[in-house]
C-alpha cells in the first residue's frame, strides 16, 4: 500500500511539474512531503473541549477559529483537522469538540506547546473552556 501511494505520489509531482510554473513546485513538494511523513510516522496531539454553559455559540466559534488558524502560524504542524460530536452512545461526558493536530515528532510538538501563537489562542480559549482533555500518541498504521 505504501508503495502504490509512493508511486501515485511521484507521478502527482511530474504531472503537477510539467504544468506548474518553477514557485509552485515547492509548494506541491512541500505538501507530498507532508503526506508521505504522516504515513511513516505521526504523533497525534487530539485535544477535546467542553465549554462553559454560559459560552454562546458566538464565543465557541471564535474559539474553533482562532485554534483553525494555527497551522498557519505555526510551521511545525504537519496536520490538522477537527470537529464536533455526533456520538449516539451518550458517553462525551459534556466534551462537545474535538481536535487533532500531528507533528512528525515529539520535538515539534516541544515547539508548538510554549510557541506563542499557541499561547495567544489559550487565552482566547481560557474564559470559555469548562474541561479539556488531551492525548498525545503515536499512530500505528
Amino acid at each position: 500500500m505504501k508503495n502504490l501511494l509512493s508511486t501515485t505520489l511521484v507521478i502527482l509531482v511530474m504531472a503537477i511539474g510539467c504544468q506548474s510554473p518553477p514557485n509552485e513546485e515547492k509548494t506541491v513538494e512541500k505538501i507530498i512531503e507532508k503526506k508521505i511523513i504522516q504515513m511513516d510516522k505521526a504523533l497525534r496531539h487530539v485535544v477535546m473541549f467542553k465549554f462553559k454553559d454560559e459560552s454562546s455559540p458566538e464565543d465557541i466559534q471564535k474559539v474553533v477559529d482562532a485554534f483553525m488558524e494555527l497551522p498557519s502560524k505555526i510551521d511545525v504542524i504537519q496536520d490538522f483537522e477537527w470537529g464536533t460530536n455526533n456520538s449516539p452512545e451518550g458517553l462525551a461526558q459534556g466534551f462537545t469538540h474535538c481536535f487533532f493536530v500531528t507533528f512528525k515528532s515529539e520535538e515539534d510538538r516541544d515547539i508548538y506547546l510554549p510557541h506563542p501563537e499557541h499561547k495567544a489562542f489559550v487565552d482566547v480559549l481560557g474564559p470559555h473552556l469548562d474541561k479539556v482533555l488531551v492525548v498525545d500518541y503515536w499512530a500505528t498504521k
